[in-house]
């Protein structure tokens, strides 16, 4: 776990910034750059994102290195829309941190459920924080699933 990094809210002038986090994140499991191009708009952070949504920042030194999106809690579930880990951080704990926050949130909220879609990648760390597949469902690309995947809280 690296140290000096703190968990704060992202303001609207982040939004450039974790958009290209995104991109990077996405891109370390070796998607080509054409397919990264083809999910920009999927994995864009807007202004209205960080307005209507949870949205916070890792810091390590002055610098964002990862984020999460929680969207509004509805009928006793919160979806995490996204988090991501800029390249050179993965497998530091940061990750592990996000995700501790969002739950955190999420419990404050008093939601009884956590539900995200995964990218194959990623399922293995969320299942080791005991998130579970729900569901297989079909992504943009014929023959690639996704895994929507749930917590309780």
């Amino acid at each position: 776990m690296l140290k000096n990094n703190t968990i704060v809210a992202a303001t609207i002038s982040d939004a450039k910034t974790l958009t290209e986090i995104a991109l990077k994140s996405k891109a370390f499991w070796g998607y080509s750059s054409e397919l990264i191009e083809s999910w920009r708009a999927d994995l864009t952070v807007t202004s209205k994102t960080i307005q209507t949504c949870q949205v916070y920042k890792c810091m390590v030194d002055k610098v964002v290195v990862g984020f999460y999106v929680l969207n509004t809690a509805k009928e006793n579930l919160v979806k995490l829309e996204m988090l991501f880990v800029l390249p050179l951080f993965i497998g530091k704990g940061i990750g592990k941190k996000l995700l501790a926050h969002a739950l955190n949130k999420a419990t404050i909220s008093k939601v009884k459920t956590i539900e995200l879609v995964a990218d194959p990648n990623a399922i293995p760390f969320y299942k080791s924080q005991d998130f579970l597949v729900k569901e297989q469902i079909g992504s943009a690309i014929l023959g690639r699933f996704l895994s929507l995947m749930q917590k309780d809280l």
